[in-house]
């Protein structure tokens, strides 16, 4: 038996228990390169512990709504960031964290141009592209030691728009 979840717009006040939004919503904090780019500074706080922040790329293969969600994820030693590479949306999942599992997940939709930044620790679906090509520039905790935890929903949800 599937449950279902219908996925939100991804704003940054939905989105707060659970990370960052990077955007360039409102106005750039400082205006460079000869007066034609604007920086929007510090949209996001990379968080690790014993070890370093890295970037990687990701390339995940396209899925459609809705989409059957059957785990969860977390990383207790680093934030995670997700930073499309096109202007495509993608699918966010989160949840709560009730006593080290997750709670009831959510689901959001990001727009062309938005990435998110994964708190340390946040429950979260596994990067979701919406369209090809599915890269990703990823930011995330590199070092030794164990930094991924799983939870398998006895129940799957069923994603939707």
């Amino acid at each position: 038996m599937s449950r279902s979840i219908t996925a939100d717009p991804l704003t940054q006040d939905a989105f707060a228990g659970f990370g960052d939004v990077i955007d360039t919503a409102g106005e750039a904090d400082k205006i460079i390169n000869q007066g034609l780019c604007g920086r929007y500074h510090d949209r996001a706080r990379v968080d690790v512990t014993d070890g370093r922040a890295g970037v990687s790329l990701f390339k995940a293969e396209p899925r459609s709504l809705p989409v059957t969600l059957e785990m969860v994820e977390r990383h207790p030693e680093g934030s995670q960031c997700f930073i499309p590479m096109s202007m495509d949306g993608f699918l966010v999942v989160v949840a709560k964290d009730e006593d080290g599992k997750p709670g009831r997940p959510r689901a959001f939709l990001s727009a062309p141009g938005q990435a998110v930044n994964f708190h340390r620790g946040t429950w979260h679906g596994v990067l979701t592209p919406l369209a090809a090509p599915g890269l990703f520039a990823v930011v995330d905790r590199i070092g030794e030691g164990p930094n991924l935890e799983e939870h398998w929903f006895e129940a799957p949800y069923e994603i939707e728009t």
